[in-house]
């Protein structure tokens, strides 16, 4: 059976007609959705593109198709990915050197919102995106506005993919499948004497060969006080016996991204070391013991906290426990302890247990997806204490 690797295109026309809904539900005539090589999520939502180098939108009315919103240079590289046949090339969107292009035929976002208006006046414009949009970019739009008010709109779009479909869930389980024998492949070449950054190179390998289309997320081998990094990136620093390794490696098919966390040593670990690893492995446990489809979020993490603070673990906490996955490794919602929503059927989530003491730090991470009596774990091999 042929694996899906990418959304097919009836899909895409449905969430045109969704986000539709959800705009007459909001009164915005037009909805301006934007992203970057960083964070594609709601660009190649709409449209299958993930722009390179330059940014990309997607910009939608009321009725009718949306278009493209491309840079310069992309026209060809649009036209062989995009699920949007209309695509615009507007010169704001070009990469962050900013050629002039002298000579070079472009639209204009005032003409793409004439297109998009189908002789109505546009009273109302949402972003969705604002947080990755450059100025030059907003600076365009106002200018293009027209009477227009502009309006944040990034929860329209945060709410429709918050709920998976199952061809979304397919893609998100290939993707969790190829993390996890990269996990396995690192686990077996991964020597002493290595470096952070030959370690990843092991990673992407075997991601890539197993039928990943990039990384989910810049790759994390890091070793020794490294691994006390929540975000970091690996270094020419060796690995070396004794010391904690937080391997975290995800990769991503038709869009979607996965993550697989092990925390893992050469040799047997310390005491302290291995009863904090083992802790974190149960703490993990617990979180998705709580979680099913009608679970408050906030009590999910406020029952998590607890558990931790109960065992004497509390300092050691940085957040916690679970963001959302999709086309982002982290995407909304986050799970907090001031998060107001129920979990549903459907939603899918990192389940993130990240503990760090001043000299090392773990993390152990899976994905799940949320069902009526608990949760189906996207990843699950090694779910053991590591000492290779």
């Amino acid at each position: 059976m042929t694996k899906l690797q990418a959304i097919p295109k009836p899909e895409f026309e449905q969430r045109w007609r969704t986000l539709q809904q959800k705009m007459a539900e909001q009164d915005l005539d037009v909805l301006i959705a934007h992203g970057d090589e960083a964070d594609p999520a709601n660009v190649r939502y709409l449209s299958d593109y993930w722009p390179l180098f330059e940014t990309g939108g997607v910009a939608i009315g009321r009725t009718g198709d949306p278009v493209l919103l491309i840079g310069p240079e992309s026209l060809t590289f649009a036209r062989t990915r995009s699920a949007i046949p209309a695509i615009r090339q507007i010169l704001e969107y070009r990469e962050s050197a900013e050629p002039a292009y002298p000579g070079m035929a472009l639209s204009s976002l005032e003409t793409v919102l004439g297109e998009l208006a189908h002789k109505r006046p546009i009273r109302r414009i949402g972003i969705a995106g604002l947080s990755v949009m450059p100025v030059t970019v907003y600076q365009t739009i106002d200018r293009a506005k027209g009477q227009a008010e502009l309006v944040r709109a990034d929860d329209v779009l945060a709410e429709m993919r918050a709920i998976k479909s199952p061809h979304e869930i397919e893609l998100m389980r290939e993707a969790f499948r190829i993390s996890e024998i990269a996990t396995e492949e690192v686990l077996k070449q991964m020597k002493p004497g290595m470096t952070e950054q030959e370690g990843v190179g092991i990673a992407q390998a075997a991601m890539y060969a197993n039928g990943a289309e990039y990384e989910g997320h810049p790759t994390y081998v890091l070793s020794g006080v490294h691994s006390t990094h929540a975000i970091g990136r690996p270094s020419p620093k060796p690995l070396e016996r004794g010391e904690l390794i937080q391997l975290n490696i995800g990769a991503r098919v038709g869009g979607y991204s996965s993550s697989v966390g092990r925390p893992v040593c050469f040799g047997p670990m310390p005491r302290l070391m291995r009863e904090l690893v083992q802790f974190g492995l149960d703490a993990h446990h617990k979180t998705m013991e709580l979680m099913q489809a009608g679970a408050p979020a906030r009590d999910v993490v406020l029952k998590f906290e607890e558990f931790v603070k109960a065992n004497g673990y509390g300092d050691y906490l940085l957040y916690g426990p679970c963001h959302a996955i999709g086309l982002m490794e982290v995407e909304r919602p986050w799970m907090e302890s001031t998060s107001d929503y129920l979990l549903d059927e459907n939603m899918t989530f990192q389940v993130d247990t990240f503990l760090y003491t001043d000299t090392f730090g773990l993390r152990w991470e899976d994905g799940v997806r949320v069902t009526r009596s608990g949760v189906e774990m996207l990843s699950q091999r090694r779910l053991e204490v590591l000492e290779l």
